[in-house]
Order: structure tokens, then C-alpha cells, then sequence
């Protein structure tokens, strides 16, 4: 299969996005697109000694739509960009999967105009993934719709399940619903609809979560609109990344603690790999035609690995297929 990867999204664009597309082809059996500036892109690959293992194209573009840019104008103003091509690619059926890290409204409006909705799907969301005790679980909807109507909450739960069950791998995923409070005349209209629709759902709903609760891992996704899903999504980042911060100054503070630390070094290190984003890959687009795979703004060439072989297994497994089915 062929994946087509915007090699200009990104913080670390173009260098860690090339590097990681080149990692994923000597760990997968997978061709890649990129899409970018030809010239740089081949001086990257020569100066880096980056031997594809698979045929490799480029298609060439100097256009590029920052994340300052308005999302829409992917599809008139910037629809020569990188990410502008690598969704003409796929919808054009030059390539099975698209991954990006660049911006995330604009991948939406792709996903959504470009490659078009599943029948039936009221709205697309992204299914974030956030380090749990276990494992980790998904966040879902992350930021895609800031407005959503309880029957869109019912299509996030059926799609959130069928992903884990096969991508992750999750037989009966536990599908909560983010709320005030555990009782169902908690929330506000949306949520109490919401809920009421989810337990007709075709999928093990097992109830609403308090916030509090989403770091014990208590369910395997987490449903929520958009706007509710990145503030909780980005206080989880924000605390994790204040948490190292603080540790680190209590174990440096005197001599005792440093060797306090040396003795936990091991464990230390350990911990801080459960909550690396980078291990995970990337946040589904759920709802629309083909794979579409979004990667966090900062992703090094670890993580683009990991998101080219998540939408490797995502195709791979017919979950788009399954989705309709499932809905049907």
C-alpha cells in the first residue's frame, strides 16, 4: 500500500517528517508520497543517506498553508500546498492513506471536502490517544467540531469503537461519555440526549465520566464535542508537562535527592516514555472515505513513523468498511 505524507506539516517540517517517512519504509512494507519542495526534499534524502526501501515519489509543490492560515483556504488559496496535493492524492486513489502534522483545522476541512464523509456521518472527528495506567485511551471528539448534537456524540461512540476494536486490537471497547457527574440527568441537553442515544448504541457504553476519572484509564474512549475535548486535551498536556517540571526540582534540590534519583533514574525514565505522544503516532480522522491520520504539530521523526504504521493498520483492516457497516 502507498501512504502520502505532507512533508511540509509540522514544527519539525521538512527535515523530522522525511526522516520518519524513511524510518516507516525500512520497518514497513509501504511506498511513499511526499509532497513538498522537490529540490529540498531529494537534498534532505542525499545528505541524510536516506535509502528508501520502497518506491518512493515526490510530488512537487512550493506552497505551503501554516497554521496561522485560515483552514478554508486549503481549498482555493493554498489548494497547490503540500497538504493541499497529498489530499488530491488520495482522493484521486494515488495513495491509500494521508498523514500529516500540520495544521489541524485544515485537515478537517480536507478530510471533510476533499475526501468527502462516510454515508450517513453527520460530522467527522479526531480520536486523540492519552497515556492512562494501561496503556492509553482515545479522546474523542479533540477539536474538530466545537458545536455538536447529541446524534453526533452517538456516531463518535459507534466510531470510536470500531476503531479500537480494529486498530488497537480492544474486543469490547468501554465507550464513556465526558459529563458533570455519573447520573444520567446530569449535563445539559447535549449530554442527557447524548446519553440516551449511546445506550441504544450498538457499542458497550458503560456511562458518563467525570474529568476526574479519564486518568485512571476507567473507560477505553472518552465522548465529548470538540471544543470540551481540546480544553480537557490540552490541561492534560499542560499538568503532565508540569508534573515532570516539578519532580525534576524536587530531585535536584540537595545532594540526597540527587542521589535519591540516581537510584530511580531507570523508573524515572520509564514513566516519562508512558506519556511520550510520540509512541502513539497520530489522531484519526474518523468519518470520512479513506485514511487520514493527523500527527501532533511537534512531531519528530519517531512519531511520523508511528503514524504512517497506524494508517498502515488502519487500512490494512477495513475500518472505514466497518464503520459503515456498523451505522448501517
Amino acid at each position: 500500500m502507498r501512504v502520502v505524507v505532507d512533508a511540509y506539516g509540522g514544527d519539525n517540517a521538512p527535515l523530522e517528517i522525511i526522516k520518519g517517512a524513511y524510518l516507516a519504509s525500512k520497518e514497513l512494507d509501504v511506498d511513499i508520497t511526499l509532497t513538498g519542495k522537490q529540490t529540498e526534499i531529494e537534498r534532505i534524502i542525499k545528505e541524510n543517506g536516506f535509502n528508501f526501501e520502497n518506491e518512493l515519489i515526490i510530488v512537487d509543490t512550493d506552497d505551503v498553508i501554516s497554521m496561522h492560515d485560515d483552514p478554508t483556504t486549503l481549498l482555493k488559496a493554498h489548494n497547490n500546498s503540500s497538504m493541499a496535493l497529498a489530499f488530491k492524492e488520495l482522493s484521486e486513489g494515488r495513495a491509500d492513506a494521508f498523514v500529516s502534522a500540520g495544521s489541524t483545522g485544515a485537515i478537517v476541512v480536507g478530510g471533510t471536502l476533499i475526501v468527502k464523509r462516510i454515508k450517513g456521518i453527520k460530522r467527522p472527528a479526531l480520536g486523540g490517544f492519552i497515556p492512562s495506567p494501561d496503556g492509553h485511551y482515545m479522546l474523542m471528539d479533540m477539536g474538530a467540531n466545537a458545536e455538536c448534537r447529541p446524534e453526533m456524540l452517538e456516531q463518535f461512540g459507534i466510531m470510536s469503537s470500531v476503531y479500537l476494536k480494529n486498530v488497537e486490537g480492544i474486543e469490547n471497547p468501554r465507550i464513556g461519555l465526558l459529563n458533570i457527574g455519573v447520573e444520567d440527568t446530569k449535563g445539559t441537553e447535549l449530554q442527557k440526549e447524548a446519553y440516551k442515544l449511546l445506550s441504544e448504541a450498538p457499542i458497550n457504553f458503560v456511562g458518563n465520566i467525570e474529568s476526574r476519572e479519564m486518568p485512571k484509564g476507567v473507560c477505553d474512549a472518552v465522548i465529548t464535542d470538540g471544543f470540551t475535548g481540546n480544553i480537557a486535551l490540552k490541561l492534560i498536556e499542560g499538568t503532565a508537562t508540569t508534573f515532570f517540571k516539578m519532580v525534576k526540582r524536587v530531585l535536584y534540590k540537595n545532594v540526597f535527592n540527587i542521589l535519591a534519583a540516581a537510584v530511580l533514574k531507570k523508573d524515572l525514565y520509564s514513566l516519562k516514555a508512558m506519556m511520550d505522544s510520540s509512541e502513539v503516532g497520530g489522531a484519526p480522522l474518523l468519518g470520512v472515505k479513506s485514511t487520514v491520520i493527523k500527527a501532533h504539530g511537534s512531531s519528530d521523526a519517531k512519531a511520523i513513523k508511528n503514524a504512517i504504521k497506524q494508517a498502515v493498520i488502519f487500512t490494512e483492516n477495513g475500518v472505514i468498511e466497518k464503520i459503515s457497516e456498523q451505522l448501517a
